[in-house]
Order: structure tokens, then C-alpha cells, then sequence
């Protein structure tokens, strides 16, 4: 089967990546002529692990290609996706569809033959029938079929999600394009992967409730932290012995700064919008949207807390800056929130990251000072904050970060250390949530 994959950011890239591991041939299209040479050279404009080397083994087999020209992909495809950025859009919070619109009308000049058109962008609910009216306006005749197939993908995790999803929603009722994303999606039967078909409108709302709903479970966990520090509870043996409860589940109940990311912060804005101007306001998620922003304020003052000596002049380090681990992407992270409260308190801060110090130099400010690993950020701090759970910072030799710390104060906000393994070795420790430890 033929596809033609527009957009080559995070979504667009890995979909059109898996789909030709699949054995389709995929052309991905990008504005972004710059991008699409490194491409072409083999360079890969994200981080994503395993994906490098499934571009450059989909390329060699012929079955993966890059344009920025999308006529020709779109004149032999039978499957169109729109993958293109819808940025909260500033002043009111909607998504911006600007590029979602545009893209439609340019498939609708140049598409021959039945095609399918789904959107794999994040859009708000009615999308699709507003693509439809842009596409009928721009080509009268034009036989295309209009489809909703959110994506789940996971930052770090994106190929396995894809390959093994919990599932894939496909929103239409035509049943020509029932066939055809049937056949798109044939090769994950061997998975028994569930395949939900279902109205479009609905295909739409699944995406951003489930991110609502898991921005919710992740900002009920973090009220819960703060609880435990002030009533003397541990919020990691709360959240696995709620998380054992079959009806609630252990995954996105683990307290931390924040979230962030591409996903989440957009999404559940876009989402309350949408539910205003229905009349139906998402009361729950709104305060969700409030309680994060809240809380990412208030780890700059944690750490500031945790000082032993004035702000001003003060230096700390941060490890970690991307928003979750096995990204590049500094999109909402808390990391940003936290670095900003610092500077503005005069605080000289040295940071770094394994992968997203390229993206942080973008959004941070100036005066941040990056350095070439854990131990060299260290040197000289007047205090450690580790903000993101890479891997790299979970075995730290914590004799030798003692050593090269000025002072030995270590503001662990992703609680990826056991207290006792800190304090034994004469840290003054702070923590997320865990009320009952002493912290000297």
C-alpha cells in the first residue's frame, strides 16, 4: 500500500517509519526543506531510541522516502496522513489548525482515485468535518474519505507503541475507508491488537480524554505527595497500594514536578476550550490545568528552601531538563519553570542532560551554564537537583558526587533515590511525598 506521511515532526516521522516497517512505502513531506535534507543525509532531526536505525533500514529496502514536494506522494497514495503541528494557539488556548487546513486543501488539489485522508494530528472534536467542507470547496469532485486515527504514542517508547499498541482507534463510518485502514493496519493483527473503529466525532474525543484523564491520575498523585509531607506519609507506598486496586492501576502514579511534554499541557487546555464553548465545562480538568502549573511554581521554591545560603550567588545543579526521559523534548517541562525561578532569585545554575541540552539552550535562559556530564555539573554546587529519571542519573557514585558538591544537599524530585541510601552517606536530603523521612 502506498502512504503519504505529512509531517515529519515526532507523530508524522515514527508513524511513517512503522508503517513502512510494515511493508508499505511511505513518502513523509515536510515544508522544511533543511529537515528533509538531513534526512536524506540519514540524520535524524528527534531522539528517539531504535529509530535512527529503522530509517536507515526502511530506506535501504526502498520501502521509506522523503519529500517536500507532496504531489506526486499524494497523486499515488491510497492513504494521505496529516501529521502537522496544532500548537496551542496564543491568546485563547484552541489548537492552531492553520497547518491542518492548509494541508487539506493542498491533498484535494492533487489527489486522483479514491484516497483516504486521516488526520493523525491531535485536533479538537468536529476536525474532520471541517476538513471535509475545506475539501469539498477545494475540489468539488474529489473522492476522498475523511478519517480520525489519533495517535498514543509514548515519548522514548513510540516504535513499541506503535507495534504493540493497547490499541488503535480508527473513526469513520464510510465503509470504503473501513477497508482500506483495515489493510493499513493488517500487520499488527499477528499482535491481536484491538482495533476500535468507531464515528469520528468520538475517535476525536478518545485522544484528548485519555490525555486529560492521565494528566488527572498524575496531578492526583502529586496532591498526594504534598499530604504526605505534611501528615507524615511515604507518597511511593501510597501510590502501590492504590495501584494495586485492579480499577485504578499503577502506571501514571508516580509524584513528581509536574508534567509536560507535547502532549498533556496542550491537550487538556485545548479540551476545556472545546468543552466551553459547548457549554459543557470540564470542571475536573480545569482545575488539573491549575494544580500543574501550581506545582511546577513551587519546586523552584522547594529548591530554593533546601539552600543553606542566600540565593544570590548561590549555585545549583540540575541534571535532567527534558521533560520525561528518552527525549530531546523540552516542550512544558517543569525543568523550565524551575531553572527560570532560580535565575530570577540571582541563582548562577549549571545544568545537564543526556539528550535535550540542544532544545534547552532554546527556552532556558542565557545565563545557564551547561556541562559536558553529571559529575562536572556538580563541581562546586551549593546544591543537586535531579528533575528528569534519566538512567544515567540512577547510579550515580554517590561518594564522588559528595566529593565534587560544595555542599552535600541533594533535591531529588523524582524520588529515584531511597532516602536512607543519602542520608547514610551525610546528604541533607529533600524529597517528593515522603513525609516520614527525616530530612537533616
Amino acid at each position: 500500500m502506498r502512504v503519504a506521511m505529512i509531517g515529519t515532526g515526532y507523530v508524522g516521522l515514527v508513524s511513517g517509519t512503522c508503517f513502512s516497517d510494515f511493508g508499505h512505502h511511505v513518502t513523509c513531506i515536510d515544508k522544511d526543506a533543511g529537515k528533509i535534507e538531513r534526512l536524506n543525509r540519514g540524520e535524524i532531526p528527534i531522539y528517539e531510541p531504535g529509530l535512527d536505525d529503522l530509517v536507515r533500514r526502511n530506506v535501504e529496502a526502498g520501502r521509506l522516502d522523503f519529500a517536500t514536494d507532496l504531489t506526486q506522494a499524494v497523486k499515488e497514495a491510497e492513504v494521505v496522513f496529516i501529521a502537522v503541528g496544532t500548537p496551542s494557539r496564543r491568546g485563547d488556548g484552541h489548537a492552531d489548525l492553520s497547518y491542518v487546513h492548509a494541508a487539506a486543501r493542498e491533498i484535494a488539489q492533487v489527489a486522483e482515485g479514491f484516497t483516504v485522508v486521516v488526520t493523525k494530528s491531535t485536533v479538537p472534536v468536529g476536525t474532520g468535518t471541517d476538513l471535509e467542507h475545506i475539501i469539498r470547496e477545494a475540489a468539488p469532485e474529489a473522492d476522498i474519505a475523511v478519517v480520525s486515527n489519533p495517535e498514543f504514542l509514548r515519548e522514548g517508547a513510540a516504535i513499541e507503541d506503535f507495534k504493540r499498541p493497547d490499541r488503535v482507534v480508527i473513526g469513520t463510518t464510510d465503509p470504503r475507508a473501513r477497508e482500506v485502514m483495515s489493510a493499513l493496519y493488517r500487520p499488527l493483527s499477528l499482535n491481536a491488537a484491538p482495533i476500535l473503529f468507531t464515528e469520528r466525532n468520538t475517535s476525536e474525543l478518545i485522544k484528548y480524554a485519555s490525555n486529560a484523564f492521565l494528566a488527572m491520575k498524575i496531578t492526583f498523585i502529586n496532591e498526594m505527595a504534598d499530604l504526605c509531607e505534611k501528615v507524615g506519609g511515604n507518597v511511593q507506598e501510597v501510590a502501590r497500594g492504590i495501584g494495586l486496586d485492579g480499577r485504578i492501576g499503577s502506571k501514571f502514579l508516580h509524584a513528581g514536578p509536574g508534567y509536560g511534554g507535547s502532549c498533556f499541557p496542550k491537550d487538556t487546555l485545548a479540551l476545556m476550550r472545546t468543552a466551553q464553548e459547548a457549554g459543557s465545562p470540564v470542571r475536573l480538568i480545569e482545575t488539573v490545568t491549575t494544580v500543574n502549573e501550581t506545582r511546577k511554581a513551587a519546586m523552584g521554591r522547594k529548591v530554593l528552601e533546601a539552600l543553606e545560603v542566600a540565593p544570590r550567588g548561590a549555585t545549583v545543579a540540575v541534571l535532567g531538563l527534558t521533560f520525561k526521559p528518552n527525549t530531546d523534548d523540552m516542550r512544558d517541562s517543569p525543568a523550565i519553570n524551575i531553572v527560570q525561578s532560580l535565575v530570577d532569585r540571582g541563582v548562577t545554575v549549571r545544568a545537564y542532560d543526556p539528550e535535550g541540552m540542544h532544545e534547552a539552550r532554546k527556552v532556558l535562559p542565557p545565563s545557564v551554564v551547561y556541562t559536558a556530564g553529571a559529575y562536572e555539573c556538580a563541581e562546586g554546587a551549593d546544591c543537586l537537583v535531579i528533575v528528569t529519571e534519566w538512567d544515567a542519573f540512577r547510579a550515580l557514585d554517590l561518594d564522588r558526587l559528595k566529593a565534587v558538591l560544595k555542599s552535600p544537599i541533594i533535591v531529588d524530585l523524582r524520588n529515584i533515590y531511597p532516602p536512607v541510601d543519602l542520608l547514610s552517606r551525610g546528604f541533607k536530603y529533600t524529597g517528593i511525598g515522603r513525609g516520614n523521612v527525616a530530612q537533616s
